[in-house]
């Protein structure tokens, strides 16, 4: 039943990117065509997973949790996982926002780019933190 599910959504995932991106030809009414169809395909992707996970990540714990004993090693794995990759979401979120502000600042005054560059790499530290915290979570399992 997961494969189906997974299977499902991540066909329905293509299919609308493959459709926004044919359909993309930098005119107004393409550009709202393609807005459209990357909102269909949230409405549709996000309920889907959300039910997979619901359903199957018990599953898939319980799973793990039994051939390890019952000492809860595949939450640590799932536990180590989320932190990396939503870390790195967040840093992907943050390196924009600097990155566009320091180069519009630079743009305007060329000598504060070491300022711009210390808040950059200030925001990539945020995926580097997650990377530690899941390092920590894998060595404790």
């Amino acid at each position: 039943m997961g494969k189906i599910i997974l299977f499902l959504s991540l066909t329905v995932v293509a299919l609308f990117a493959g459709a926004g991106f044919l359909a993309y030809n930098r005119t107004e009414k393409s550009k709202k065509f393609v807005r459209s169809v990357i909102k269909l395909n949230l409405f549709i992707f996000v309920p889907v997973f959300v039910f997979g996970l619901v359903t199957l990540v018990p599953e898939i714990t319980q799973a793990a949790s039994e051939t390890a004993s019952g000492s809860g090693q595949g939450l640590g794995y799932l536990a180590a996982g989320l932190s990396t990759g939503l870390a790195a979401l967040g840093a992907g979120v943050a390196v924009s926002n600097v990155g566009s502000a320091a180069i519009g600042a630079v743009s305007e005054d060329p000598d504060i780019l070491g300022k711009s560059m210390i808040y950059l790499g200030l925001a990539e530290g945020i995926a580097i933190y997650g990377l530690i915290i899941s390092i920590m979570i894998l060595g404790s399992l």
